[in-house]
C-alpha cells in the first residue's frame, strides 16, 4: 500500500505542456466544461487545488434558472455520497476519544437492528462489508420517492423490519447507504450530538469550512444552494430535489472554496493527527483475505501511473467528485447540479491539463474500421455469435443483443445502448446515462455463445462486475401468466403489490414502478426495470409469493395474499 505522508516531487507542479502558460492552461480547463458554459443551463463549479492553495476556480453555468443566477465558486451544492468521508472522520474521532471502537458489534449501538446470526461490526459498516440492504432501495420498492418527506425513524424503521441480509458480514463488499446512515445514528448515540452538530463543532468549524453542514431538515434554508435538476423529456430542465432528512451517507451542502480547507487537512492535520489519517486511508479486508480499493469512504485508485483519494456522489439533481493526487498535493473538486453530468469524467479531465507530464501514456490501441453511424465496428460474423439473450444468475437481470446497422445494439430493462468495439474480445457501452461500463467476452467452445463479464463504474466511483451466461428465454402459457396475478404482501417492506395480467402480459402495479409488462427470463422468473422477480410454489404447486433482487438489494420476500 502506497504511504499517504506528502511526498515532494520536482515534477508536481508541471503542467502538462512546459510550454503552457496559466491563460493557456485556463483556456484549456474551460473547454473541458463548454456543454454547461452556458446561461440557459445547469452546470458545475470546479476547484482546482494545489500545495493547499486554490489555483483556478470558476462557475458554469446556473445555480438557478428561474431567478437567473449563475453557478461560482462560492455556490453551495448537496454532495451526495462525498459527504460519507465526513461521517467516516467523525466515527474516526469517536474512537480516538474512546467513545466507541471499530471493532464493536453494531447492536451495542443500534439495538434495533436484528441479529442475523454473524457479527456486523463498525468497521464493516465503513467498508461496505456489512451485507446489509440498503435502506434507499428499500424505500423505492416500498414506494416511496425523492420528493416525499423520510426520517431517521422511517430508515430505522425498515431496516429493523429486514430477516435477512444480503451475504454474511466480511464477505463480500457491496455499497450500502445503510451503513453510512446507521454511523450517522452512532455518532448521536456515542456523542450526545446529532452528526450535523459533532461534524459542525469538531470538523467544520475548527477548519473554518463556514458554508458547510449536514442538511438533516428539508425546509431549511442555504445560503447560495444551486438548485437540482434533470433534462426534461422533450427538452429543457426541470427541478429534481429532494426531501429526504437522512444524513450519514449523505447531505452535506458545500462550496468548491470549502472544500480546500478540508483537502488541506490530509497533508497538514489541524482536525484530527497523523494517526487517523492513516486509518481514514486503511482499506477494508473481506473475510477471504481480498483487500479492497475501499477505505473510509475513500477510494484508493491509481489513474494513468499516479495514485488517487476520491469518491463521487450522486444525489437527486446533484452531482460531485472531490479527486486527489496526493504525492502531486493536487487535487479538483468538481459539483454539478444537473443529473446528466459526470464529474468524476470532468475531475479526470482536469487533471489531464495540469498532470498530464507527469502521467503515464495510455498505450495507442488499434482502431477498429467504423460503421455507418460513426462507431468503430468489428466483422459481421463476430458481432452475430453474440446476437441474442443474457441472463445475470445472480440478480436475475436479463440483457439482449442484436445486430442492427453493422453494430451491436443492447437492451437490459427500458433501456438501449450500444457496444462500440475495443480491444480483442472487449466492448465500451455507449448510450446509457451516469458512469461508464465495459463488456467483456469469455472465450469459450467454437461455435457455443459465450458467456460476458460486464464491470460497471458508477457515478460514486463503485466498480462492480457481473456475469451474464447465454440463456433461451422462457415463454409461459396464458394459464401460467394467471396463476401469477394476484395480491402479494411483503412484510419487509410493509405493502403490497398488485400483479395482474393486461393484454397477455404481466404488470405490476405498484406506486413508484412502471406500469408496463414484465418480461419472463427462465422458468418462474420475470424482470422489470432493474427487478427480478423468482416465484416459489407450494407443496401443491400453487404460486405462493416470491422473492424481488435489486442492485443492493436482494431476496426480499412477498407472500399471495389474494388470487387475481
Amino acid at each position: 500500500m502506497h504511504s499517504f505522508l506528502p511526498i515532494l516531487l520536482t515534477l508536481a507542479t508541471a503542467s502538462a505542456s512546459p510550454q503552457a502558460g496559466p491563460g493557456d492552461v485556463k483556456a484549456r480547463v474551460d473547454a473541458v466544461f463548454h456543454e454547461y458554459d452556458r446561461s440557459d443551463s445547469p452546470g458545475c463549479a470546479l476547484g482546482v487545488y494545489r500545495d493547499g492553495k486554490i489555483v483556478y476556480e470558476r462557475g458554469y453555468g446556473m445555480a438557478n434558472l428561474e431567478l437567473g443566477i449563475a453557478n461560482s465558486p462560492q455556490s453551495a451544492f448537496d454532495i451526495g455520497s462525498t459527504s460519507k468521508q465526513f461521517t467516516a472522520f467523525s466515527i474516526h474521532l469517536l474512537a480516538r476519544d474512546g467513545k466507541l471502537s471499530l471493532d464493536d458489534d453494531i447492536r451495542k449501538w443500534l439495538p434495533e437492528i436484528p441479529s442475523y446470526g454473524g457479527t456486523i461490526t463498525i468497521r464493516h459498516l465503513l467498508h461496505h462489508t456489512s451485507g446489509l440492504r440498503d435502506y434507499i432501495e428499500l424505500m423505492d420498492l416500498q414506494g416511496v420517492r425523492t420528493e416525499d418527506l423520510t426520517t431517521d425513524a422511517d430508515a430505522l424503521a425498515i431496516l429493523a423490519r429486514q430477516k435477512a441480509p444480503n451475504f454474511a458480514p466480511g464477505e463480500e463488499h457491496l455499497y450500502c447507504n445503510s451503513g453510512y446512515f446507521l454511523l450517522s445514528v452512532i455518532v448521536r448515540r456515542a456523542s450526545g450530538q446529532s452528526l450535523r452538530d459533532f461534524a459542525a463543532a469538531r470538523i467544520f468549524g475548527p477548519l473554518g469550512m463556514r458554508h458547510t453542514q449536514f442538511n438533516d431538515l428539508h425546509t431549511r434554508i442555504v445560503a447560495n444552494r444551486a438548485t437540482g435538476y434533470a433534462k426534461a423529456e422533450g427538452g429543457g430542465f426541470g427541478i429534481e430535489m429532494g426531501d429526504w432528512e437522512q444524513t450519514g451517507d449523505g447531505a452535506v451542502q458545500t462550496t468548491v472554496e470549502d472544500l480546500l480547507l478540508w483537502d488541506r487537512n490530509f497533508y497538514e492535520a489541524k482536525v484530527g493527527d497523523r494517526q487517523l489519517l492513516d486509518a481514514m486511508h486503511a482499506v477494508g479486508v473481506l473475510n477471504s483475505g481480498k483487500k479492497l480499493q475501499y477505505a473510509s469512504a475513500l477510494y484508493l485508485e491509481n489513474y494513468k501511473g499516479l495514485p488517487t483519494v476520491s469518491h463521487g456522489g450522486a444525489w437527486v439533481g446533484y452531482r460531485a467528485q472531490l479527486l486527489r493526487f496526493p504525492e502531486q498535493r493536487f487535487s479538483v473538486a468538481c459539483l454539478c447540479n444537473l443529473a446528466e453530468a459526470n464529474p468524476s469524467r470532468l475531475a479526470h479531465a482536469v487533471a489531464d491539463v495540469y498532470l498530464g507530464a507527469l502521467m503515464r501514456p495510455e498505450t495507442p490501441k488499434a482502431q477498429p474500421k467504423k460503421s455507418g453511424k460513426g462507431y468503430p465496428t468489428a466483422p459481421a460474423a463476430a458481432l452475430q455469435r453474440l446476437a441474442g439473450t443474457y441472463r445475470n444468475p445472480v440478480s436475475g437481470q436479463i440483457l439482449t443483443l442484436a445486430v442492427r446497422d453493422g453494430n451491436l445494439s443492447g437492451e437490459t430493462g427500458r433501456r438501449s445502448f450500444t457496444l462500440v468495439p475495443g480491444d480483442a474480445g472487449r466492448f465500451r457501452i455507449v448510450g446509457l446515462p451516469g458512469g461508464s461500463s465495459e463488456v467483456e467476452v469469455e472465450s469459450t467452445a467454437r461455435g457455443a455463445r459465450p458467456k460476458l463479464r460486464v464491470t460497471t463504474t458508477d457515478e460514486d466511483d463503485n466498480v462492480e462486475s457481473e456475469t451474464f451466461e447465454p440463456v433461451d428465454l422462457w415463454s409461459p402459457t396464458a394459464a401460467e401468466l394467471e396463476s401469477f396475478a394476484g395480491t402479494y404482501a411483503s412484510e419487509e417492506l410493509d405493502t403490497t403489490w398488485r400483479l395482474a395480467v393486461a393484454d397477455g402480459k404481466l404488470v405490476v402495479r405498484h406506486r413508484g414502478l412502471p406500469e408496463e409488462p414484465m418480461k419472463p427470463t427462465v422458468a418462474g422468473v420475470f424482470t422489470l426495470d432493474g427487478l427480478s422477480l423468482t416465484f416459489q410454489r407450494d407443496t401443491g404447486g400453487r404460486v405462493s409469493g416470491f422473492t424481488v433482487d435489486e442492485g443492493r438489494v436482494k431476496g426480499i420476500a412477498f407472500r399471495k395474499a389474494s388470487a387475481g
